[in-house]
């Protein structure tokens, strides 16, 4: 009896104890600056070598690699890529030892004479895709300074300053945030910076590389910052780029204040290196395929990738939700608020790459009839849990992929939220008759504090609220709990915003660009398949679903025909007329079976249609201030 009373008593007494070893942050300085160096020239193996060193004092000293990073909001650090690590101190080996329940903190024992240690170590990047996104190639690397670094318990990240340098390969072009110090050989030395800019001032570098001038005579420089796979890729049309410098002016009428002194586009247009978009509040980090310019169709526009990381400057990382913000990158975040960080910053950024002429005015309509059409028909998931419970994904799942994303859900206060706020700004439209805006609401809660950077300025829900009511006077908190709790359905500010949803057997032009091949036939039997044949996804309760398709199979034959690029397509359109079930044989692990899916309704794609007699409110949502 007393045994197993005291053995958990004991246990946590143990946990509570080694725990208590690292120490937590203060708001006080590290006493010296940490020098920390990167050769960046192992191409071949894609090894990052790093060299730390630091200043200490006699006693024990604790280190920690970063664990919940900004941008992920999630306990996402990389502990398992790095390797190597040697202590020295006066030239002697010290031994380090992590901590059992903290396993990103290492504890050493600085002992009596030593007055700074030496720290090296690897950070062995993705050599596959299967590992982790690629950040090293042949022409090009992406350097994330919290995949290196190592840095003291007990202090904020503002208060722990660094001089950092990298080695990069001869004749390479590199772009960052930071600012430079010096040039050394192939050596680059940056400006001393504390731990939390220097980890939101990540590094592209490349072979080949080009940059753009977005605000050109401005006080304030704007930059597009290009690498590429070879020199051809580099090169932008005048009008498309024109475009790109529209999206700076449209933010800049939007929000009215700038939360860096230069802002650079960190832009990799790659087949090799993983494709990224993570914001920062002076730069971001932005992944294209390399046709990004040689493929331009102004009829179809660009992403709205850079639009979107370009909003998180304001929305994310100078306005922060209070429970994202954290003393250091080892106190665990809380995403409640990501529907505001994520959902607005999707909403503006499809919005301001509208107002640009990124994406023209058909097009930003497909874009966003994909978006209500997912919510209208394609989350049946919405049943059993709310948007506001999705905000806890980056930690539940870590954005790792899902067999049924739409009964799961996935990230959807990205989206979902981008609805909610559709919804606000009609509804701020519609009560004030036009006068007002959810502009107003941008420009008074993102666009204070003109030039300020180095800080971060916090909000909580009422905070949301209380602005809101500023701009128009209305019950903004049972408004947007209702929708976020699944209350009241997200999709109405479309019908609010004068357009509703319709379905047609003609792909939109967004879709029609895709050229990966993928087979979309989610509205109609119920799922997606790749060019192959293999179902990436399966819609809950779709007819496909019901017949007993799932995730991960593969389609081989249609009616006894052979899968081909219209096979499945034609057999769809034949449905509508002939009344017999469409036959699936299928492959699944070594297992062939036959199953009929029982639809009749035809190929079915989202678009967007005026509703006669209602104000087009989403026209001037998109047009160019």
């Amino acid at each position: 009896m007393h045994k197993i009373v005291l053995f958990p008593l004991l246990a946590a007494f143990a946990m509570a104890t080694a725990h208590a070893q690292v120490p937590p942050p203060q708001d006080v300085p590290y006493p010296g600056a940490i020098a920390i160096h990167v050769d960046a020239t192992d191409l071949g193996q894609r090894v990052f070598k790093v060299d730390e060193t630091v200043p200490v004092q006699t006693g024990p000293l604790t280190l920690l690699f970063p664990r919940w990073l900004p941008g992920n909001h999630a306990p996402s650090g990389p502990i398992d890529k790095i390797a190597g690590i040697v202590v020295t101190g006066n030239g002697q080996r010290l031994a380090w030892k992590r901590d059992p329940l903290d396993v990103y903190a290492f504890h050493i024992d600085i002992p009596s004479g030593v007055s700074s240690i030496q720290v090296q170590y690897q950070y062995l990047t993705p050599t596959d895709g299967s590992q982790g996104r690629v950040v090293m190639t042949p022409n090009m690397l992406n350097l994330q300074w919290n995949a290196v670094v190592l840095y003291p318990a007990g202090h904020y990240a503002s208060r722990v300053d660094y001089d950092a340098s990298v080695t990069y390969p001869s004749g390479w072009t590199a772009f960052s945030a930071l600012d430079v110090d010096r040039h050394d050989g192939d050596t680059t030395h940056y400006r001393r910076v504390p731990l939390d800019i220097l980890v939101d001032s990540p590094v592209y570098a490349g072979r080949y590389a080009k940059v753009y001038d977005l605000a050109p005579g401005a006080k304030v420089p704007v930059r597009l910052d290009v690498i590429a796979d070879a020199a051809k890729y580099l090169d932008a049309k005048p009008e498309h780029l024109a475009q790109h410098r529209a999206l700076v002016k449209q933010a800049l009428a939007l929000f009215g204040a700038q939360h860096y002194d230069h802002y650079d586009f960190l832009f990799s247009l790659s087949e090799q290196m993983g494709g990224n978009g993570l914001e920062h509040q002076r730069s971001s980090e932005d992944g294209e395929g390399v046709d990004y310019f040689s493929d331009w169709d102004p009829k179809v526009g660009s992403s709205d990738l850079l639009g979107h990381e370009y909003t998180h400057s304001w929305n994310g990382k100078y306005r922060r939700p209070a429970d994202l913000w954290t003393p250091n990158y080892n106190v665990p975040m809380q995403d409640s608020l990501l529907w505001v960080y994520e959902g607005q910053t999707q909403y503006w950024g499809n919005v301001l790459t509208a107002r640009s002429g990124l994406r023209p005015p058909e097009a930003s309509r497909d874009a966003l009839a994909a978006v209500v059409a997912t919510y209208t028909d394609g989350r049946p998931g919405l049943s059993w849990r709310d948007i506001q419970d999705t905000t806890n994904d980056p930690i539940i799942a870590q954005r790792r992929p899902k067999p049924y994303t739409s009964w799961q859900l996935r990230e959807d206060y990205y989206s979902g939220g981008q609805l909610i706020w559709l919804a606000v700004d009609a509804h701020i439209r519609t009560l004030s008759g036009g006068r007002k805006s959810l502009d107003d609401f941008a420009h008074g809660f993102f666009g204070v504090d003109d030039g300020v950077w180095k800080s971060q300025n916090t909000y909580a829900f009422a905070d949301v609220v209380a602005a809101l009511d500023k701009v128009q006077h209305a019950d903004w908190s049972t408004f947007l709990r209702e929708r976020l709790d699944g209350k009241t359905p997200i999709t109405g500010g479309i019908e609010a915003a004068g357009w509703k949803l319709v379905y047609t057997d003609e792909r939109s032009a967004l879709a029609r660009k895709d050229k990966s091949g993928t087979q979309d036939f989610f509205y109609s039997l119920g799922f997606y398949a790749d060019k192959n044949g293999k179902l990436t996804e399966v819609r809950w309760d779709s007819p496909a679903f019901n017949a007993g398709l799932g995730t991960g199979m593969t389609i081989m034959a249609v009616n006894d025909i052979a899968l081909g690029k219209d096979t499945l397509a034609d057999a769809v359109k034949e449905a509508k007329t002939d009344k017999a079930p469409i036959r699936l044989l299928v492959k699944d692990f070594d297992r062939f079976r036959t199953l009929s899916i029982d639809y009749h309704d035809g190929l079915r794609y989202p678009h967007l249609q005026r509703i006669e007699g209602k104000p087009d409110l989403l026209s001037k949502i998109f047009a160019a201030r």
